[in-house]
């Protein structure tokens, strides 16, 4: 089984997710991160749920269940990622608090940059069913590393300092930017799935099961983390957003750059990117459509993303 991706695909792959990441960081300030020093419980929460309770989780989960080793490791390597750059408009439309998820986004982003191959090195290993697999590939964690911080690090420093020089500029670019790397992404995804159907037909019956499960464990995990230490009801949806959205764009670019022969890892990870909007725009447009607590009321402002 082959999955079919050239070389320039790959570069358009890590320009999208180098133009979202920069789109995001747009509206950015210093602000938001000392935000998170003054009031770090929210963020704290949906950090420790995004970087330690997922990834751990998700190794159980396909230990326990003696899930084929290549697609375990595939979903390994989606826990490890941050949260997507779109949770800041679901948790929006969800009525939720825009200036927790805008931090989580900031922060996980940069600390991705250690956490991802980490991560994904460390449960690899401890899943006796991929460790064999992850030795075979030769995992170069610096390398990773440096992906990682092209397309998301140094999108992210430039689009503040973009913002910050060019407020007005900021302001009117960051919605269509945001609309048209979204409609782009989604378009090239759907040529990915294209020129490959027969194979996402033929491992269907295992894939699409897998993510599904594992999207619903993470928006628990998101869900119930944030219920347990008693946060507002606007933090908790904020974080289950940010928990629940991977940035499966990061683990499809990891992918094929080092791992282009892990077809069942491409396609776990070519799978999750188009579930994880669908289930996060249901529950967002469910979530609006409910009294939400004023913004105000929790001492954080929420920030205009449209």
């Amino acid at each position: 089984m082959e999955v079919h991706f050239g070389s320039n695909n790959l570069l358009i792959l890590n320009v999208i997710l180098a133009f979202m990441m920069f789109g995001v960081s747009l509206s950015l300030t210093g602000d938001d991160f000392r935000r998170v020093l003054k009031r770090p419980d929210a963020p704290l929460v949906g950090l420790i749920a995004q970087f330690v309770l997922l990834p751990a989780a998700t190794c159980l989960t396909t230990w326990y269940f003696n899930v084929d080793p290549q697609l375990a490791l595939g979903m390994i390597l989606v826990a490890s990622c941050p949260g997507g750059s779109f949770s800041n408009i679901m948790t929006w439309l969800a009525k939720a608090n825009v200036a927790v998820s805008v931090s989580m986004t900031a922060v996980s982003s940069l600390a991705a940059m250690f956490l991802t191959p980490f991560n994904f090195a460390l449960y690899g290993y401890i899943n006796p069913n991929t460790r064999s697999i992850l030795t075979e590939i030769q995992l170069d964690s610096m390398e990773i590393l440096m992906l990682v911080g092209l397309v998301l690090g140094l999108p992210l420093v430039v689009g503040m300092l973009v913002g910050k020089a060019f407020p007005a500029f900021a302001h009117g670019a960051q919605k269509p930017m945001r609309v048209i790397t979204l409609l782009v992404l989604f378009l090239f995804v759907g040529v990915a799935f294209g020129n490959n159907m027969d194979v996402f037909l033929a491992n269907a019956d295992r894939i699409v099961g897998l993510v599904v499960l594992q999207n619903l464990l993470a928006l628990g995990l998101g869900f119930f983390a944030a219920g347990l230490t008693g946060l507002p009801r606007n933090d908790r949806r904020a974080i289950t957003m940010e928990v629940g959205i991977q940035n499966s764009g990061l683990g499809l670019a990891i992918l094929f750059t080092f791992f282009p022969e892990a077809s069942e890892m491409i396609l776990i990870a070519a799978f999750w990117g188009v579930w994880h909007l669908v289930t996060g725009l249901a529950l967002a447009f469910w979530w609006g459509r409910q009294p939400g607590e004023a913004a105000e009321e929790e001492g954080a402002p929420c920030k205009d993303v449209s």
